[in-house]
């Protein structure tokens, strides 16, 4: 039996570096996507909100009772003429960890794209 447990964190330290009086924060170096989880009586539906993410930069991680989504959103390059009047799309690496309802058959997991959606299927495992 496969158990996933979560072991580490990852942050990084930011200083400011405009005033020499800038606070030092910390921030996560990763961002988690939206998603939503669904269960039927034989599956648990997973949509994990990822537009703008290339397929080839998505790793999905599958535990009989866990699901790791993570990759890295690239956004096209700004010009240096040019300045950001607001920034709200996050970009750079992400991950999603999800504790699933319900064991699963890590032989029976599908996914596809559509819309900017990452839409798993998760066949649960049969009791034995």
């Amino acid at each position: 039996m496969m158990r996933y447990r979560r072991l580490s964190y990852g942050y990084a330290l930011l200083v400011g570096s405009a005033q020499p009086d800038s606070a030092v924060r910390l921030a996560p170096t990763t961002w988690c996507p939206s998603a939503d989880v669904y269960e039927t009586r034989d599956e648990i539906h997973v949509t994990v909100e990822l537009a703008g993410v290339e397929l080839d930069e998505i790793d999905l991680l599958v535990f009989d009772d866990a699901l790791i989504v993570e990759g890295r959103r690239r956004l096209r390059s700004v010009s240096e003429r040019g300045q950001f009047h607001m920034a709200r799309i996050r970009q750079g690496p992400f991950r999603l960890e999800l504790a699933l309802p319900a064991r699963i058959d890590l032989e029976q997991v599908t996914g596809r794209t559509d819309a900017g959606l990452l839409q798993i299927t998760l066949r649960k495992a049969r009791a034995s």
